[in-house]
């Protein structure tokens, strides 16, 4: 493991996945102080590099090997074979932080991880993701779930807030129930977006994303709102 951690408890933070969410979460824990050890190469690397220039691109295991925590931001189908798969060859480390993004595990799925000595954390930042700096603004703005073993909640939970979310303890029991909300929120607002939009467009509206913005924006805070309780405003 790196030696890169300090006394005041900054960590050597690897990143696997390099897709819209991993080097994101890796910028936002290094504006908190933490070091990016390493990130694994992925869909688009150019993205990737604008937002954590100069930090190595190595292999998973590399990355593992460096990094007092590792961040897995990888599609939920591949994320339980990518932490057996390490575990297989030996490669998680006593005490480490083990930190998955994925709206439907919580920390079950990190248990050959855990088995081996690792700390299982679940971490999901309530945010569509663009893969650029834009992103840290919206996480400022934002919510993350949590999920991890008790005794190491309070990691979880800080480590959230050093991203720049509020944490918002989810059970491991509820964390598919969680993911269909978030996916229902997600899809079912693009698709009515779209179909607005194209409708306009057939009737001669330019720009008609533009058009809908404040209506939309407008309709989804007043909407929010009713749902918080949240009196309306005058």
């Amino acid at each position: 493991m790196s030696d890169s951690a300090n006394r005041d408890g900054r960590l050597g933070v690897g990143v696997i996945g390099a897709g819209r969410v991993g080097p994101v979460i890796g910028a936002a824990l290094a504006g908190a102080g933490h070091a990016v050890t390493g990130i694994t190469s992925g869909s688009d690397d150019d993205r990737a590099s604008a937002v954590l220039p100069g930090v190595p691109v190595l292999d998973a295991l590399e990355v593992v090997r460096r990094s007092e925590l590792v961040v897995l931001a990888v599609p939920h189908d591949e994320l339980p074979s990518l932490v057996a798969g390490i575990a297989e060859v030996g490669g998680w480390q006593i005490g480490q932080l083990v930190l998955h993004t994925d709206p439907g595990h919580g920390i079950e799925v990190l248990r050959p991880a855990a088995e081996r000595g690792a700390i299982p954390l679940a971490v999901h930042p309530a945010i569509t993701f663009t893969g650029t700096s834009i992103d840290l603004r919206q996480l400022q703005a934002g919510y993350a779930a949590v999920t991890a073993p008790s005794a190491v909640l309070p990691i979880a939970q800080a480590l959230a807030v050093e991203m720049g979310c509020e944490p918002v303890v989810i059970a491991e029991g509820d964390r598919a129930a969680y993911a269909d909300a978030i996916q229902t929120a997600t899809e079912f607002s693009r698709s009515i977006i779209a179909q607005s939009t194209a409708r306009l467009s057939e009737i001669g509206v330019d720009n008609a994303g533009g058009f809908l913005s404040a209506l939309v924006q407008s309709t989804v805070e007043r909407a929010l709102r009713d749902a918080s309780g949240t009196p309306p405003l005058l």
